[in-house]
């Protein structure tokens, strides 16, 4: 069993767990810690320093970034402090961890997270994975393999608008949207991504795929089939360890 520790650091949570990356199974259950006021660099690396020591572990750690990550440098922000841009965010929390870590951006490893253990395991083509929460983060999957860094929540839909200051669930909760409000600019959001794309599979992840009985009879594309996450919040972790396991493949 190859157990590596997996970190997801979140807009409200950074949570964790170690995982066997030959199931894509947690091994024990995950600890999770409030995000700080403003996520800057040096809060953020001493909670994960501090969900290492938690679970006392000795190997390598993936950790997944609300931003583009290349190369372990985290080149934007969108919803956590500026000072993360430019930033060789593997060597902050490889000293910050006295561990070998390796970064990648929190849709990309829910994706890969999914298509090898969740809802897009053995479907071939293109799978469009989308986190709505915070703000939507996606994940491109070509026959099992990822595309990094594609960044779809930030489309120009509505006007002036990105997909995910209109369609998130934080404008969801923002703007007092009932589920099938919600849908509704979900799937206007999910009907530009097919025009783009022609993907053969939509996977809905995030903080909304624990509630899609309440969404699920509302959000239906006009020609692509979707479905909730599997997954679900551990995506995110899972998908951090993969990486960690096999480094170098998602930059």
């Amino acid at each position: 069993m190859s157990v590596i520790l997996g970190i997801d650091i979140g807009g409200s949570g950074i949570k964790g767990a170690p995982v066997d990356t030959q199931t894509g199974t947690l091994v024990a259950e995950r600890h999770r810690i409030a995000t700080p006021e403003g996520a800057r660099p040096d809060d953020v690396k001493g909670v994960v320093a501090e969900l290492v020591q938690h679970f006392g572990h000795a190997g390598p750690v993936g950790v997944t970034f609300p931003g583009i990550v290349q190369r372990g440098k985290t080149l934007s922000a969108a919803n956590v402090d500026k000072g993360w841009i430019g930033l060789d965010a593997d060597a902050l929390f490889t000293e910050a961890t006295g561990r070998e870590v390796h970064l990648i951006n929190d849709a990309d490893a829910a994706g890969v997270a999914e298509a090898r253990f969740g809802a897009g395991a053995g479907v071939p083509g293109v799978v469009l994975v989308l986190t709505f929460g915070t703000g939507i983060g996606s994940a491109l999957i070509h026959d099992g393999q990822l595309v990094p860094n594609t960044e779809l929540g930030h489309l120009w839909l509505k006007g002036d608008r990105h997909a995910e200051s209109w369609a998130s669930d934080r404008a969801r909760e923002r703007d007092d949207l009932n589920w099938k409000q919600w849908s509704k600019r979900a799937g206007t959001y999910l009907q530009h991504l097919e025009l783009l794309f022609s993907p053969d599979l939509f996977v809905i992840g995030g903080g909304v795929s624990k509630r899609a009985d309440k969404w699920g009879p509302h959000l239906q594309p006009e020609r692509t089939k979707l479905v909730p996450a599997t997954l679900q919040n551990d995506a995110g972790i899972v998908g951090a360890a993969m990486m960690a396991a096999r480094p170098g493949q998602a930059s």
